[in-house]
């Protein structure tokens, strides 16, 4: 077994020393690289726990100019679906040997702001964020054009320089108001969203397509958008009974809102799934434990994360692909 007297500071050398292997694969073994085979990074570890070293990550990245801290920008945690994607990053993230710090705009441009500018203070590897409304290209941009790789997730940015990885909205809602139309259903709402995000105006497009390609009239006036919350949901159902009182389906911009929708339903004496057909998008945990369970589109976070992670570790290709991570519709009491 190997001692070290407590006066005296166990380096780099030593490790490389007790493992039998040079410096250099002992600095390759730190910092994560892939360059190194099985074999040798057991014997670096192994050396590192009896010699006690203690790699200095703080030293590294003021030498290197880049940390192993990646930053998780959510535009809302109080979403129960932003919460179930910031799990799935940080799971993926931990895989590649990095870290991930968690902050939260709050959906609010100027917080986001706020919260990069003193983020770039850590010497970030990466930015990975959801961009809040009102998010421009110019700002994307320059944090690029300051070394800060960025991934945007969830909603894209027109003219931003950077990789997007997005479900494939467009495909999740089309579906949904396909299988609406499948079952007999002619009079059907869109609830929820701002026009001020990206993934409004694709699930929108999806909704509308399913319905001209069947050639079902619809009004854009049942098109309706509301905040992505349980009270925007409970606002734009009560505004579509309003408008068309024989409402016989409604296909949801996210789950959250189609729960208030259906809360409001049962206000208006409407059972739901049985006097109006109701399908979410994001698929949540809750929503099948749901009365009835819900319908909705299932999007996996991990497989969001996977697909960040990936641009991640090829993110020096300079890569600005748009990557659509595929959907699936989910059929339940409700629909």
């Amino acid at each position: 077994m190997v001692t070290h007297s407590g006066s005296k500071s166990v380096t780099v050398h030593d490790v490389a020393r007790v493992a039998g292997v040079s410096k250099s694969t002992v600095s390759l073994v730190l910092t994560g690289s892939k360059k190194v085979s099985d074999t040798a990074k057991l014997k670096v570890e192994k050396a590192i726990d009896e010699t006690g070293y203690v790699y200095n990550r703080d030293a590294a990245s003021m030498r290197s100019r880049k940390s192993n801290l990646v930053a998780i920008v959510i535009n809302d945690l109080t979403n129960p679906y932003s919460a179930q994607l910031a799990v799935g990053l940080e799971q993926q993230i931990r895989k590649m040997g990095l870290f991930s710090m968690l902050v939260n705009s709050g959906e609010d441009v100027e917080t986001q702001n706020q919260l990069v500018r003193n983020l770039k203070e850590y010497n970030v590897a990466a930015f990975i964020m959801c961009p809040a409304p009102g998010t421009t290209a110019e700002w994307t941009n320059q944090l690029v054009d300051q070394g800060f790789p960025v991934v945007n997730i969830m909603r894209e940015i027109s003219g931003a320089k950077v990789a997007t990885v997005l479900p494939d909205n467009f495909a999740g809602t089309n579906m949904a108001t396909q299988h609406m139309l499948a079952r007999g259903y002619r009079k059907i709402a869109f609830l929820g969203g701002r026009e001020t995000i990206s993934d409004y105006h694709q699930r929108l497009a999806g909704f509308t397509e399913a319905m001209v390609l069947a050639n079902v009239p619809f009004s854009n006036q049942l098109c309706i958008q509301s905040d992505t919350n349980r009270n925007g949901g409970r606002q734009a159902m009560t505004t579509a009974l309003e408008i068309e009182p024989e409402l016989e389906a409604v296909v949801c911009f996210s789950d959250v809102v189609a729960y208030g929708a259906m809360e409001q339903m049962k206000l208006a004496g409407k059972i739901p799934g049985k006097d109006i057909a109701i399908v979410g998008f994001d698929d949540l945990e809750d929503s099948r434990l749901m009365t009835p369970a819900l319908s909705t589109v299932h999007v996996d976070a991990n497989k969001i994360g996977i697909a960040v992670c990936h641009i991640l570790s090829n993110i020096k290709d300079g890569s600005r692909n748009k990557i659509l991570v595929a959907v699936d519709l989910v059929v339940r009491e409700s629909s």
